[in-house]
């Protein structure tokens, strides 16, 4: 039993960035940044959002500078996926790994992140990070003139879709079912509808 004051449970910026405040102040911490670690920026190419880096910078080298980072505070990392949280605020947390470690530790901060619901359509894999997008805020200046296309039919597609033509010349977007079978909510339907840069085709599906 490894006994901490913080375990952070998320190998991505978020993770790491609690890392670093933790250990900058001077408390013990365990980082088990899961397998395999780096969260979504391990997949990316260039960001060019990230303040301090005006030219960009690559996905897997401001993880592995922001990692490098927390190690130098002092931050312990373990490359493994969290198995089990037990315990309460009074009696402390014991967190298991499936390599079979166990911590004990005062605070636990789980910073997980997300991941993206995917199609599963052929050369979707081959292609993310490529022209296939997750993220609309991350790569939509990627698109500038471009014609892109947008799956989906709820709130969150008309976001993304909306953002996107911001930068895009035309905006496609992918219905699987008819326009009453859109999830997203009257407000945003009606701003999508009344945007110039949208086109709607409905009952299609990526293959």
């Amino acid at each position: 039993m490894y006994n901490y004051d913080v375990v952070v449970i998320g190998g991505g910026v978020s993770g790491l960035t609690s890392s670093i405040y933790t250990s900058r102040s001077f408390l013990k911490t365990m980082n088990i940044a899961g397998f395999p670690a780096g969260g979504q920026l391990t997949w990316t190419t260039e960001v060019e959002n990230f303040p301090g880096f005006p030219e960009g910078v690559m996905g897997p080298e401001l993880i592995e500078r922001m990692r490098n980072q927390a190690i130098k505070f002092g931050t312990q990392f373990l490359d493994e996926n969290v198995l089990s949280i037990t315990g309460s605020v009074e009696s402390g947390f014991i967190v298991k790994s499936e390599g079979g470690s166990e911590f004990q530790a005062k605070s636990i901060i789980i910073a997980v992140g997300s991941t993206p619901k995917k199609l599963g359509a052929t050369g979707e894999d081959r292609l993310s990070a490529r022209g296939v997008s997750y993220c609309a805020v991350c790569d939509g200046a990627f698109f500038k003139e471009k014609i892109v296309a947008v799956v989906g039919g709820g709130d969150s597609a008309m976001e993304e879709a909306s953002y996107l033509s911001k930068y895009a010349s035309q905006v496609y977007v992918l219905v699987r079912g008819t326009e009453k079978d859109m999830k997203a909510s009257a407000i945003m339907l009606d701003r999508a509808k009344k945007n110039p840069k949208f086109n709607f085709i409905f009952n299609s599906q990526i293959k």
